[in-house]
């Protein structure tokens, strides 16, 4: 057996005003339970260090550049790695990137238990647009302030186990998650700020938004045979709700842990990393059955082409 005890640790709403230190405080609390629940690893939401930012239309690139880290760990972010090195707790989180080349990334990192960054991966489905839109209830500029990521999707062996990352809508494109199952992924981390509202279809009710995350994971575990960890950053921020529903979500996608409430919470499960084998050695042994042949379109276009040769 092959088990990590995992943390999910969902985070209630972060204010505009709130600072990194008052965040990161709240993230060593929620590390610090973890550890007294026995976690090795402990997985914390996308831009975990401050509100989802985004919503807001901003021109002035000095207030943009505030919301993003320049260097990980930094002076803010330190403390929670200490905290983390001296209990052996591996950790993953999410934050706004700037790269030295002056890049824009909507990031998520994972150490191992010694506090060694070990992987990163740059969210690569940005949702959203990039300009104001007097149309919608509420902006949302990913496109506006990231780039959509440029590593791929990377698998990494971390704690005798094959480990990879997700960021918030990559969860609903089945191609994210079966370009890390065709490397082996064991567990898929996943973080999300998820608006409670639909800003183009606000009839679309909260519990329709949660099916559908819940769906999307399930179906990726599932499809591949995975453990898939999915941690919400929820609760009002500033008048904008998020949904929160983190779920821990096993190989043959059942859900084996959900969160109860919008605030900070911690899920924890003992995750056995054998349990993938069954379905990767059967059902979807991708050797026996795949049919690439067949899946020219998958990456060969973009929009929707009819067999008659229109487009949609």
């Amino acid at each position: 057996m092959r088990e990590i005890v995992i943390g999910a640790a969902q985070m209630g709403a972060i204010q505009k005003a709130d600072s990194r230190d008052a965040v990161v405080a709240r993230m060593i609390a929620l590390l610090d339970e973890a550890i007294a629940a026995g976690c090795t690893l402990v997985v914390f939401p996308e831009l975990c260090l401050t509100t989802f930012f985004p919503r807001w239309y901003m021109e002035d690139e000095a207030e943009v550049a505030t919301w993003f880290e320049t260097e990980m760990p930094n002076a803010a972010t330190q403390p929670m790695f200490d905290r983390a090195r001296e209990a052996n707790v591996a950790i993953s989180f999410g934050y706004a990137e700037k790269t030295p080349e002056g890049q824009h990334f909507n990031t998520q990192i994972l150490t191992d238990q010694a506090m060694n960054i070990v992987g990163k991966y740059r969210k690569v489905h940005l949702p959203g647009h990039s300009e104001f839109d007097p149309d919608r209830a509420f902006q949302h500029l990913e496109k506006r302030y990231f780039e959509p990521g440029d590593l791929g999707f990377p698998v990494f062996r971390n704690m005798d186990a094959w480990m990879g990352m997700l960021i918030c809508n990559d969860r609903r494109w089945p191609e994210a998650y079966r370009e890390l199952g065709l490397q082996g992924v064991e567990l898929i981390m996943l973080g999300y700020n998820t608006p409670t509202t639909n800003s183009q279809n606000p009839d679309e009710p909260p519990s329709m938004r949660e099916f559908h995350s819940d769906l999307c994971c399930q179906a990726g575990a599932y499809q591949n045979s995975a453990w898939v960890v999915a941690v919400a950053k929820a609760g009002d921020e500033d008048g904008h709700p998020l949904f929160a529903g983190s779920i821990i979500v096993a190989p043959n996608g059942m859900i084996v842990q959900k969160a109860k409430t919008d605030g900070d919470e911690l899920l924890v499960h003992a995750c056995d990393m054998d349990a993938t084998k069954f379905g990767k050695a059967t059902i979807f042994d991708f050797k026996r059955h795949r049919r690439t042949e067949h899946y020219g379109r998958i990456t060969g276009q973009t929009g929707v082409i009819y067999p008659d040769g229109t487009k949609g």
